[in-house]
This record gives structure tokens, sequence and C-alpha cells, in this order.
């Protein structure tokens, strides 16, 4: 194909698929290999449980007898594995000869700074590290509507672009901080889980009055693409520390939150979820916040909770 950057390379020949090694084969690293495969690459894979790869086999690809066998077989190595723990008591016994000069990008889910942790061991070892992070759900890797953010080296992620866009349309760079991308992930899944509570809460208020959650969810998803058009704005608030109150202010919520409290209490659903809300608003307007618009309630979020005494 003919692009405009580089009009010269129009007829010269897709370049060969590079190999990858693939570790771990639960739900979402078979997804990953399957994947591999559909695009092209020559695909070494290795689980625990040999069985899992059966099929991927069936489709082409090598299956490892140990994690150092698949390591050896790639120059790029994947793992998506349960956590951390799991995934240095199996690349921790390789041996340091066989991972250098390699690539690790880890998908395994976990925390900042276990990520650079991970680092650290991974360049005590000349293995070269990435972090990344898959925004979607098994089902949706290898199409154009998957991300998968990814943090390290920016040669590195350079280098394995194109083995990537197999697995996902986008691939964000997150920037050189390996922790980066386990730290965006922790904040998308705090967010996944307060807005899904949110409408379990809706769908066990509306519940009572005989509404099913699939009309629930009919009217909720128009008012949706509102909530989100107003985060570029609290975004701003946020970022530059002032908080003017452009639609309502914290004061007007509180009256909102206590509503929505009364009626849970009233109808027998559980109220704790809007109640800690409302907590938060209360100690935000306890410190002098009513007056401000919403986002001020940023500064209860980066106040550390008080420790039990």
């Amino acid at each position: 194909m003919t692009t405009d950057k580089h009009p010269e390379n129009a007829s010269a020949p897709a370049p060969e698929a590079a190999p990858v090694a693939v570790l771990g084969l639960g739900l979402m690293g078979h997804a990953l290999a399957a994947a591999l495969l559909r695009a092209g690459h020559p695909t070494t894979v290795w689980n625990r449980t040999p069985a899992k790869a059966d099929d991927l086999v069936a489709a082409g690809a090598v299956r490892a007898g140990t994690p150092a066998e698949a390591v050896a077989a790639a120059p790029l190595v994947i793992a998506c594995v349960t956590d951390y723990d799991a995934l240095h008591a199996f690349l921790d016994p390789v041996e340091e000869a066989a991972l250098r000069g390699r690539t690790l990008v880890n998908l395994t889910t976990g925390t900042s700074a276990q990520a650079r942790d991970t680092a650290a061991w991974a360049a005590e070892r000349g293995l070269t590290y990435l972090d990344g992070a898959i925004m979607a759900t098994p089902q949706g890797i290898g199409t154009a509507e998957v991300a998968i953010a990814v943090s390290g080296p920016r040669a590195e992620f350079d280098r394995h672009t194109p083995a990537l866009r197999g697995l996902a349309g986008d691939i964000p760079y997150l920037g050189a901080d390996q922790g980066l991308t386990a730290l965006y992930e922790m904040a998308m899944v705090g967010l996944m889980w307060s807005f899904l509570n949110g409408w379990l809460h809706g769908a066990a208020l509306l519940g009572t009055a005989g509404v099913s959650a699939a009309e629930y969810t009919e009217i909720a998803s128009k008012g949706i693409p509102a909530v989100v058009g107003w985060l570029p704005g609290y975004a701003k608030q946020v970022d530059t520390g002032t908080f003017p109150p452009d639609d309502a202010t914290l004061d007007i919520h509180r009256v909102s939150m206590a509503h929505l409290v009364q009626e849970s209490e009233s109808l027998g659903v559980n109220a704790e979820f809007p109640a800690l809300i409302k907590a938060f608003a209360d100690r935000a307007a306890a410190a002098g916040h009513g007056g401000e618009g919403y986002p001020v309630m940023i500064e209860e979020f980066r106040r550390p909770a008080a420790k039990p005494q």
C-alpha cells in the first residue's frame, strides 16, 4: 500500500511478521496468542497447564515445554498471568543468558511499584521491559476497538509496535516510566467499578418499582454522553486548582446526594454507596468548599484516609 510518508516503498513486499512468545494462556493470554497467529506471527506458547495450548497448537502455534524454551523462541516475549508473583515464579529461574537481549511486554495487572521493581529486575538481566495494560475484554483482542497502553524505552516500543498492532487497533505510548501504565490501569479500573456500581445501585432502586435493568439502561445510556462531556472542563479545573461552580455548587450536589440516600433507605435498597459519596462531599463542604464546583472533591481524594487508632 502506498503512503504519503513513504511512497518509494509502494512496491516493497510486506515485512515478515516477527516471532513472538506468549507466556500464560488464561482467557486473556489465550486471546493474545490467537490474535498473533491470525496476524501471521510465528507464535510460541507456554502455560503451566499444557492442555490449554491444544487448540492454539492445532492452529499453528508451537508449544514450549518450559518458560525458558518459550523465551528462547522469540525476541519478543508477552506475559499475561495472574499477578507479578506468578510472573516471577516462572521467569526468575530462567538463566540470565536466555533473557539477555530480549524484550518482555508484561500485560499482567499490578501496581506501579511492582512494575518499576520488575523493570529494575529485568535491567539487571539485560532484558528490556515494557509494561502494558489491556483496555478490553478477551473477546475484543485483535480488533480495531481495543487499546493496549504501553510504557518503557521508546526505541523498544517503536521496534515492537508492528507486533502489538496484531493485538489492538490503538497502542498509546505513555512514556519511559514503566510504572505509568500500571497507574493508568488502576485509575481505569477504579473508574469502571465506580460506574458499574452506580449503574447497579440505580437498577436496584428502579427494580423496586418493577422497572427492568434493560429498561433502565435504555434511559440511562442517553445521559451518559452528557456526563462524559463534562470531563474536559472538569479536568481543566483539577489541573488549574480553580473550581468555579459552572453547573452547580457542591452544596447543591449535597442536597441531591441526601435525597438519594433517603430514597434508597425508604425503599429498602442498600444506601452505603451513595452515603459514602455524600460523606466525601460533606468533608469537602466542612473544609469550606461548599460554594465551589463538583471537581473540588479532588482534594478529598488526594487526602489519605485516617488510619484507625
